[in-house]
């Protein structure tokens, strides 16, 4: 028995089983004291493993997802967006099959009414549901894919985005056509078209998309593709942080009047 005691965390970890390494002597110690039939110590020790294996995967996928920190469907405030449902947002994370068709999701509206904060959310509930997403800003990634493309690697450079079942595209209307060559952010979503989702975030409408493209049938292409399979929200709203503003000059106003009389 020693000798079997001895060579169990030899065993475990060559057969990388870091959790019952670290769990079997207690579950077994009390599997000893109370009896338990062999397989029950056997599905106690596998549970576990499997309950860290998940933690862990999350806790991965979260990370290389970067998306904004702390936003969560439970932190948005659906009261100052009428415009947008929860119970939409809430069954496009639990009724994930668009993510399976390849479908999109498009955001609208000016600076500062949470579509960054909404695409995430629904990014970290796609990520409890097993699917691997990543945030980007947009003109982040124009710029890797243009160097990709200098180096003659821009087909394995889309490639390696495959992996990301949802890729969320933020600030879109930031991109400028005369900034730099911005064809490979067409390229990107017609190799995703059908296949892989995108989730893009716009402070302009289709309309202004053509400053972003460097021609008008790219962007009548680019638009067509996206919109074919897509939901849309609009959250033409005035910004948090105009809002913030006002409450907070109203009750300043109130003590100066008051001073007055």
């Amino acid at each position: 028995m020693t000798d079997v005691v001895a060579r169990l965390p030899l065993i475990l970890t060559e057969l990388r089983l870091p959790t019952i390494k670290r769990l079997w002597g207690a579950l077994a110690a009390q599997s000893n004291k109370e009896g338990w039939p062999a397989e029950r110590f056997l599905a106690a020790v596998m549970e576990h493993e499997l309950a860290e294996r998940e933690t862990r995967r999350l806790e991965r996928h979260r990370l290389e997802s970067q998306l904004l920190a702390g936003k969560l469907l439970s932190s948005f405030d659906f009261t100052t967006v009428p415009t947008v449902s929860k119970a939409h947002v809430t069954a496009l994370v639990e009724g994930d099959g668009w993510v399976e068709q390849g479908a999109n999701l498009l955001l609208f509206g000016p600076p500062g009414v949470g579509k960054s904060h909404l695409v995430c959310a629904i990014g970290n509930g796609l990520i409890d549901r097993g699917y691997r997403v990543h945030f980007t800003r947009t003109s982040d990634l124009v710029q890797r894919l243009q160097v990709a493309r200098r180096e003659m690697r821009l087909p394995a450079e889309i490639a390696k985005l495959d992996r990301f079942d949802l890729l969320i595209l933020d600030d879109l209307s930031y991109v400028r056509r005369d900034q730099a060559e911005t064809s490979v952010l067409f390229e990107l979503i017609a190799a995703r078209y059908e296949r892989k989702s995108l989730a893009i975030t716009a402070n302009q409408p289709f309309s202004g998309w053509d400053q972003v493209f460097p021609e008008v049938a790219m962007t009548l292409a680019a638009v067509d593709r996206l919109v074919h399979h897509s939901t849309i929200f609009e959250l033409n709203v005035e910004s948090y942080r105009r809002r913030a503003a006002k409450s907070a000059q109203a009750p300043a106003s109130g003590k100066a009047t008051t001073r007055k009389d």
